[in-house]
């Protein structure tokens, strides 16, 4: 394993010190991570034969996350994960109006968001971080100072559970999601099309040429989006159809079938080759998957150049615009009450 090294993770950005953090386990698993933007830089995880491999997508040093281009690799997105329609919401009688980045709509907290500022770390140790950071009252255009804490930990049967917290002292927007890059193959291994995809849901929510949800929640029956049973996630994507021509690819949110705020089960991605297996599990009512549709040559770990679809993210997370959605699960978060989220990715080989 080339775990990588943590001089090479030691900055001053906007005057906070990152670092390098690494977490393992009895079985030889690593999970590497860095406070800025509470990244996961590394997941080694064991293929069939017992050879690690790094799975997840991002870059060698701190300065290509700050400098470069970095599409949430590996970050902790929000104040609001996913997309706002234009940028706007309302909270009682006030409209906000927020960043624009992505064509006519907010995208992934703004501007800066979370995944680019630097977390205090509240504890560490070989098996678990606490990283938290303090979103003040105006920040990219949301209401509240809002306080986040995030927990990852790394446990002996092989899980990287991620739990989320976080209060406000207003009626504030909050929407939390790790947007880790995957390649269950090993990242920069070529593309993802032959691995195999199982998402918990009957039903996803459509989206219009701006990638927001049109309000429908539609059946996943008869539809390219139906993967309630595995399927190569490469078998439909290329296809002609309006939905997947919307996102490039696949970049959609999917209901989940158990009820939000219980753990259960989200997705199943399986390479076959290697034999790894990774089970996602979450008490939030939708996961999007993204297949790194708009990857076009960035260059990653080891000088590799990262391309369409070599790697897919599941994010675990309410719906895209559901402030704007009534009918959605709500993102509101009052005063008094405590935003909580808990997602397990469980690794296992077949």
């Amino acid at each position: 394993m080339k775990i990588l090294i943590e001089e090479a993770f030691k900055a001053t950005h906007k005057g906070k010190s990152t670092a390098l953090y690494t977490l393992k386990n009895k079985n030889g698993m690593v999970v590497q991570l860095t406070n800025y933007g509470a990244i996961i830089v590394s997941i080694f995880a064991p293929d069939r034969d017992g050879n690690f491999a790094d799975i997840v997508q991002g870059y060698d040093t701190i300065d290509e996350y700050i400098k470069g281009n970095n599409p949430y690799m590996g970050a902790i997105c929000g104040r609001c994960a996913n997309r706002i329609s234009n940028g706007k919401f309302t909270l009682g009688e006030k409209e906000y109006s927020l960043a624009v980045n992505n064509g006519p709509n907010h995208l992934h907290g703004g501007l800066v968001g979370f995944s680019k500022v630097v977390w205090d770390v509240k504890s560490s140790s070989d098996s678990k971080v606490e990283m938290v950071y303090l979103s003040k009252d105006g920040e990219e255009g949301y209401p509240g100072n809002v306080k986040v804490l995030v927990t990852y930990t790394l446990t002996n049967d092989n899980e990287l559970r991620i739990d989320y917290q976080a209060t406000s002292d207003k009626p504030t927007v909050i929407n939390l999601a790790s947007h880790s890059y995957f390649n269950l193959a090993g990242e920069g291994f070529g593309d993802i099309y032959d691995q195999e995809l199982m998402i918990n849901a009957k039903f996803f929510t459509p989206m219009d040429e701006t990638s927001i949800p049109s309000g429908e929640i539609r059946s996943v029956k008869n539809t390219l989006m139906d993967f309630t049973l595995p399927k190569k996630i490469g078998l439909h994507i290329n296809l002609e159809d309006e939905q997947l021509k919307f996102g490039f690819g696949y970049d959609h949110n999917w209901v989940l079938n158990h009820r939000t705020g219980t753990l259960g089960l989200a997705a199943v991605a399986t390479d076959l080759k290697s034999g790894r297996v990774m089970e996602i599990f979450t008490t939030q009512p939708g996961v999007q998957l993204y297949t790194a549709n708009w990857i076009d040559g960035e260059k990653g770990k080891g000088g590799k150049k990262y391309q369409k679809n070599w790697a897919f993210c599941l994010e675990t997370q309410h719906f895209p615009d559901s402030i704007n959605n009534p009918h959605f699960p709500t993102t509101i978060l009052n005063p008094g009450e405590t935003y909580k989220h808990t997602c397990l990715h469980k690794f296992s080989v077949k």
